[in-house]
C-alpha cells in the first residue's frame, strides 16, 4: 500500500466515525430525559413562549394593572357602601350637563290629582328642579308614582325639548276600617289609603274587623239599599271573617246571618216601619235564625217590664188562720 492510498483510507475512515457519532449525538438528545415526542413537546412549548412574550404588544402590562387597581377600588366602593353617593354625583353631573345643553324642565303639566299636591306627586317621581328631561327615566317615574296606594295608575311623557306631562288616576276614599285598634282610610277595593282620618273623611262608613276592608263594599251596597236602616247604623262589624253585624248609634246591636244578610235586613226593615222597632228601648235584634227574629231588651227595659209584670199580678195573700 503506498502512502497516498492510506491517507485516503484513513480520511474515509474518520468520515464514517463523524457520521456515526452526530447520529448517536442526535439520538441521544432526542431521546433523554423526554423521549422522541417530550422532546418535540419541549421545543414546541419553548418556541410558542419566545412567540408570545416577543408579540405581546406594549402597554399590556399597564393596562392590567390599571385593570386591577380599578377593580380594587370598585369593590372597596361597594363593600364600604358608597355607590349610591357616587352615582347619585355623577347623575348630578349628566343631569346639570344635559340642562345646559338646553334640554331643562322648562314646564311640567300634571292632571289627575285630588288628595294628593303637586309637590308630593313631584317628590314621589323623583322630579327635583336640577333633573333635566334627557336624563329623566320616565319607566322608574311612573314606578314610582304607582307605589303610592293614592295613585291607582300614572302615565309620565317627556315631550322635547323641555316638557313633561304626568298624569294620574287616583283611588277614592271609600270608607274607614278599624282593626286592632287603629283606624285606616280604604279605598273601594280594600287598599289602605291613610293610617289617620282627616275630618273630611269622619262622615264615612265605618267596617270593623279583620277581613272587612276587601269585604266592605259587598255589605255596604247592600245595606245602601235599605237607606232608613243604614242611617241608623254607626258601624259594620265582621265577625270571625263570616258574618255581619250592625251597630246603631242608639247602641242596639243587629246580628245578622251569615247566608242572606240581605233578606235579614229586609225584615228589620219592614219591622221598623210598622213597629218601630230600631227605636225601641232594646239591646240586640238577632236574625241569625231564618225563622225567627229574638229581640233582647235592654236592661232597664228588663227591669221596668218585669216591675209592669208584678204590678199586674197584685200584692200576694197573707196564708195562716187567726
Amino acid at each position: 500500500m503506498t502512502r497516498d492510498t492510506a491517507a485516503t483510507a484513513g480520511a474515509t475512515a474518520g468520515s464514517r466515525r463523524s457520521r456515526t457519532s452526530r447520529r448517536i449525538v442526535r439520538t441521544t438528545s432526542l431521546s433523554a430525559p423526554y423521549g422522541l415526542f417530550g422532546g418535540i413537546r419541549h421545543a414546541l412549548a419553548r418556541r410558542w413562549s419566545t412567540l408570545v412574550v416577543s408579540d405581546m404588544p406594549r402597554g399590556v402590562g399597564t393596562v392590567a394593572v390599571a385593570l386591577v387597581l380599578l377593580s380594587s377600588i370598585g369593590f372597596g366602593i361597594m363593600r364600604g357602601g358608597h355607590l349610591p353617593v357616587i352615582a347619585g354625583v355623577v347623575s348630578e353631573a349628566c343631569h346639570r350637563a344635559a340642562n345646559a345643553a338646553g334640554f331643562r324642565i322648562a314646564s311640567i303639566a300634571l292632571a289627575g290629582n285630588k288628595h294628593l299636591t303637586r309637590e308630593e306627586i313631584l317628590t314621589i317621581a323623583g322630579v327635583t328642579g336640577h333633573s333635566s328631561l334627557f336624563f329623566l327615566d320616565a319607566g322608574a317615574a311612573r314606578r314610582e308614582l304607582m307605589t303610592n296606594p293614592w295613585i291607582a295608575d300614572a302615565t309620565v311623557q317627556k315631550l322635547y325639548p323641555q316638557q313633561l306631562q304626568i298624569t294620574v288616576r287616583e283611588r277614592e276614599a271609600y270608607a274607614l276600617w278599624q282593626h286592632q285598634g287603629r283606624l285606616s282610610v280604604i279605598a273601594v277595593d280594600g287598599t289602605v289609603l291613610q293610617s289617620y282620618v282627616v275630618p273630611r273623611f269622619a262622615n264615612l262608613p265605618l267596617v270593623v274587623g279583620r277581613g272587612a276592608e276587601t269585604r266592605a263594599k259587598d255589605f255596604l251596597d247592600e245595606l245602601d239599599r235599605h237607606p232608613e236602616v243604614r242611617e241608623l247604623v254607626r258601624a259594620s262589624v265582621l265577625v270571625a271573617e263570616r258574618r255581619w253585624n250592625l251597630r246603631l248609634k242608639n247602641g242596639i246591636d243587629v246580628r245578622l246571618p251569615e247566608l242572606d244578610p240581605g233578606g235579614a235586613l229586609e225584615t228589620i226593615s219592614m219591622l221598623d216601619r210598622e213597629k218601630k222597632l230600631l227605636t225601641r228601648d232594646i239591646a240586640a235584634i238577632d236574625l241569625r235564625l231564618p225563622d225567627r227574629v229574638t229581640v233582647q231588651l235592654s236592661d232597664a227595659a228588663a227591669a221596668a217590664r218585669e216591675n209592669a209584670l208584678k204590678d199586674k199580678a197584685g200584692p200576694k195573700k197573707k196564708g195562716g188562720s187567726a
